[in-house]
């Protein structure tokens, strides 16, 4: 009998006090937070030192008592859910928080506190925890609590805008930030976070307000953004910030890596200090609701999430699928700033919770991290997260399709960063150029369970460095549709990848580019049934998940050696390779003289051939990256062997060798791993979630839950016919030259260092712009393309029954010019519209009504404008003159002024700028390189426009800039 995800939840237990998540109920994604942390406190209670009568000090175990304190004096507490009586769990608590207030170094303790990094961060918790239980808290605790919230406030404010000696090497650099490798957002989060307690409990002590205000107006800080900005926030113009913690393309990384991950920790740290402000009933520090970049930080957020509700993980392995600890960024932003669309993102995290929780191992919430403190953190953030619900109620979220509608965007945040995106409504791409991190990462349908896109796991491009990156990010309000594409050039070979407005996907691969997939048993998530079914040309294959430590049990024909060998072929992407037994033909090797090509201390070679099952040899840390690690076990005798039997750790390899050896220098291979499960022309589909045409003789080969694609042109679909597709002819091309037509746009790669000229013959009657010339099946588009560089075009109009030897010159998506005739066809826009053409021989040019003159020359269309987040009085929003809507106009207020980012460089030819109906107010009109000094100049990023505006004067309804030498 088939059951759907509801009943299997109610039949596991799951869901015994909650029916759910509903999207359009913040009271149910609350009642599902307390579930959780009720079925979290099973973890919670290992933390319990029953010899010492307390929760235990390391890794901060003793954070638990927050998500205690909430459900001892919220909702319905279920003993049996929590695994412990509220009574005793009562008692742990008290217990807990009486011993650690007075063990605190602020309380005259010497155990822990008053650090700020990461001593503080429990700190808010656990002061909020006593609060939460203050009228059960005897007379000395509640002081040594005060004295906590007082005394970091007093000290962190001593610090001025110094490093916290106590911290080591965790600095925010002063108020000058820092934005390279590691943002330093998070580390002035942490100064605020500091003084929220403080502040909200005991008041305004001596420049304790002054300080929090100026850590949280610099978190976000940029420059370019803030000197553009008068407004005020708690008194202070933004203008007078200083720090650059962001990438001017609105961007933050930690570990150097190119996820976006870490720009969280803006609402992150402002949720951890609302909540103590909300709860003692004191108003919120504006800052908190009128955060610098904030918006412009989410639109960065928003532009890489998943259909899970959080922001991707590409950063390091060990921290994808953080789901508890990604939660109350959007119970912030839902709540206190009303965000309807983070409602959407935090209820769709949300709904996942309690089947995340119930995969092994049981009850986590950070279970994919290799860091311990992470999990009673996770608990302390959803308690924070359910008081933000009770004390702030969120509006009701936008649905799933408005949301990725709304998100909709592709971002070009440059080659340092190294990230180049495309939020579609159907899909997530990134083309990633950062070093240690090149991949080509897609996320067909937002499924963040599908593909691993995270940290070191190569994907689809060669895991090389970068010597030259050409990149285009096409946008709808300036060339009528969402795409990217990118010509990548490594030392040896290009790569090209371009994304369009459908999800999906086209790559132009110099080798065999590979996919990894996720494939768990983790009932109630969408995709994770315990299998993955691969279907191709060739046929179909299911591969099951695997839930624990991988074992290889390989056979092969009978051999005399006396030694045999691992010898690895794809290393683990984070850890190499790492094996608890190696064992040849049973117990051939246990004990025997056993070496490898390298080794972590500890873990040694002759741990893998001990016959202990909990010990294991790893490679060298050093190694970790190296393709050829060997593992090799002398005999000790001339054997028969045709049988090995590997049981990996972690490190498991992706492909191996097993090779045998009669001397131990001359080796033969025996036996490879993986075979291939499937081996398939032409077509793949994954799981029926997604799926791959390769424009190649080439196969694409699945072995276990790796994908791999031939070298040459892939395209990846989200849902499609993937047969009819692969039935297509693909174009053909001069020899350097790869295209695609791949949804009907036409994707060119120019694969070498030298322009190439020629002809790409097509199927079909699509004409693209340039210049084309019809023939019996198709046409033959005249190509220019400037060294290694790649392009899209989109299908704006489609001839249907016109002759060959007609040319048709597409100026852009409005004007065609025809010669050749006498004929007559039909044209019709890529729009709908329909034109009949009747040609003579004289050559015709004709414009569809109402169509846009898609690309359009305007180097401000679409582009980041400043003021934004926090706007001055009487100015609205100053992107009203950017976004192509002649309906809708920017009124600056009073000697208003506005700053387009045109995102590089550029040669100014010309601003034009038109205005409502009314009076044209005075204004200027300068230009800048940096975003600080502004002036006349030839060559502009930033261009201003500053006016002496009164009410009656007219506002700006667009802005244009073209490029060009300068006029005049």
């Amino acid at each position: 009998m088939l059951i759907n995800r509801r009943q299997f939840l109610y039949a596991t237990g799951l869901l015994a006090v909650t029916p759910g998540v509903s999207l359009a109920q913040g009271t149910s994604v609350k009642n599902t937070y307390y579930e959780v942390l009720l079925r979290h406190t099973k973890w919670a209670e290992t933390q319990y030192d029953a010899v010492a009568g307390r929760y235990r000090q390391t890794d901060f175990g003793f954070g638990v008592v927050l998500g205690n304190a909430l459900l001892l004096t919220r909702g319905t507490y279920d003993a049996t859910l929590a695994g412990v009586e509220k009574d005793v769990l009562r008692q742990h608590t008290l217990a807990t928080i009486r011993y650690f207030a007075a063990s605190n170094v602020l309380a005259g303790g010497t155990e822990w506190g008053k650090t700020l990094f990461w001593d503080t961060t429990f700190q808010s918790y656990f002061v909020l925890a006593a609060r939460l239980l203050w009228p059960q808290l005897d007379p000395q605790t509640r002081s040594n609590v005060e004295a906590i919230a007082r005394g970091q406030a007093e000290y962190t404010t001593s610090l001025g805008t110094a490093n916290d000696p106590r911290s080591g090497g965790w600095t925010p650099n002063g108020l000058t930030g820092g934005y390279k490798g590691d943002t330093k957002l998070e580390e002035m989060g942490v100064y605020a976070q500091a003084l929220a307690p403080g502040l909200a409990w005991h008041g305004d002590g001596p420049g304790w307000r002054e300080a929090f205000g100026r850590w949280s107006r610099n978190e976000a800080g940029l420059p370019a953004a803030d000197l553009a900005n008068p407004s005020t926030v708690d008194g202070v113009p933004i203008s007078a910030n200083t720090a650059t913690n962001l990438y001017d393309t609105f961007i933050v990384e930690n570990h150097g890596s190119f996820g976006p991950h870490y720009q969280e920790e803006l609402w992150r740290t402002s949720g951890r200090n609302a909540v103590h402000f909300l709860l003692a009933g004191r108003p919120l520090p504006e800052v908190l609701t009128k955060q610098p970049n904030g918006e412009l930080l989410w639109r960065t957020i928003l532009a890489t999430m998943s259909d899970a509700g959080e922001p991707l993980m590409p950063m390091v392995n060990d921290r994808e699928h953080l789901y508890g600890r990604d939660i109350i960024p959007l119970a912030f932003r839902a709540t206190v700033l009303q965000d309807p669309m983070a409602a959407r993102a935090e209820a769709a995290l949300a709904s996942r919770l309690l089947a995340y929780q119930a995969y092994p191992p049981v009850h986590r919430l950070a279970k994919f991290s290799g860091e311990a403190k992470y999990e009673p953190e996770a608990r302390a953030e959803l308690a924070i997260s359910y008081l933000l619900h009770e004390l702030r109620p969120a509006p009701n979220p936008v649905t799933e399709r408005e949301f990725f509608t709304r998100a909709a965007i592709t971002i070009d945040h440059g080659g340092e960063p190294g990230l180049l995106t495309h939020q579609s409504a159907a899909a997530w791409a990134g083309t990633v150029t950062k070093p240690g991190f090149t991949k080509f990462a897609w996320q067909p349908a937002h499924d963040d369970w599908l593909f691993k896109i995270s940290g070191a796991t190569p994907m689809l491009l060669p895991s090389a460095a970068v010597t030259k990156r050409n990149t285009v990010a096409y946008r709808r309000v300036r060339d009528g549709f969402d795409g990217t594409a990118s010509l990548l050039a490594f030392a040896v070979g290009f790569a090209g990848t371009a994304t369009l407005p459908t999800g999906t996907i086209v790559c132009a691969l110099p080798r065999p580019g590979r996919v990894d997939v996720h494939n768990l048993a983790m009932p109630g998530m969408p995709g994770l049934t315990g299998s993955r079914t691969y279907t191709g040309a060739a046929g179909k294959a299911t591969v099951p998940a695997r839930e624990a430590f991988r074992v290889d049990e390989l056979t092969f024909p009978a051999t005399t050696a006396r030694h045999v060998r691992v010898v690895g072929v794809r290393p683990h992407p984070s850890f190499g390779y790492s094996l608890f037994d190696f064992d040849v033909e049973g117990d051939l090797a246990r004990g025997k003289p056993t070496t490898a090509s390298s080794f972590d201390p500890g873990m040694e070679p002759g741990k893998a051939t001990d016959g202990d099952p909990a010990t294991r040899w790893a490679v060298a840390r050093a190694e970790r990256g190296r393709v050829d690690s060997w593992l090799a076990v002398d005999l000790g005798a001339a054997t028969t062997v045709r049988r090995v039997r590997l049981r990996w750790e972690t490190a498991a390899a992706g492909a191996y060798r097993i090779e045998t050896s009669a001397d131990g220098a001359a080796w033969r291979t025996a036996a490879e791993y993986p075979k291939a499960d499937l081996s398939t022309p032409g077509w793949l589909d994954v799981d029926g979630r997604a799926g791959f045409v390769a424009r190649t003789a080439e196969p694409i080969i699945v072995q276990g839950d790796t994908i791999t694609l031939p070298a040459g042109v892939v395209e990846g679909y989200v849902r499609a016919d993937l047969r009819a597709i692969a039935a297509e002819p693909a174009p053909e091309c001069p020899p350097s030259v790869r295209a695609s037509t791949a949804d009907g746009y036409l994707s060119l790669f120019n694969l070498s260092n030298a322009a190439v000229t020629g002809t790409v013959r097509l199927r079909g009657t699509r004409l693209y712009r340039g210049t084309q010339v019809t023939t019996a099946n198709g046409t033959e588009y005249a190509l220019s393309l400037p060294a290694a560089t790649a392009r899209v075009e989109a299908p704006w109009f489609t001839a249907r029954g016109i002759p060959a030897g007609i040319t048709a010159v597409v100026h852009d998506a409005q004007r065609v010019t025809f010669r050749g005739g006498p004929a007559m066809f039909t044209l019709t826009h890529a729009d709908g519209g329909m034109l009949p053409i009747l040609l003579g021989r004289a050559e015709q040019t004709v414009t569809m009504p109402l169509a846009k003159a898609f690309p359009f020359n305007d180097l401000a269309l679409g582009r980041v404008t400043f003021p934004n987040s926090v706007l001055p009085a009487g100015m609205t929003d100053p992107g009203a003159a950017v976004d192509g809507d002649q309906h809708t106009a920017w009124r600056p207020g009073s000697n208003g002024r506005m700053v387009v980012d045109l995102g590089a460089a550029h040669r100014i030819g010309q601003a034009s700028l038109k205005w409502t109906v009314g009076p044209v107010p005075p204004h200027t009109v300068t230009y800048s390189l940096d975003g600080r000094t502004y002036g006349t100049a030839a060559t502009a990023r930033y261009v201003a426009v500053s006016t002496g505006w009164r009410p009656g004067h007219a506002s700006l309804t667009s802005i244009s800039v073209s490029e060009g030498e300068p006029v005049g």
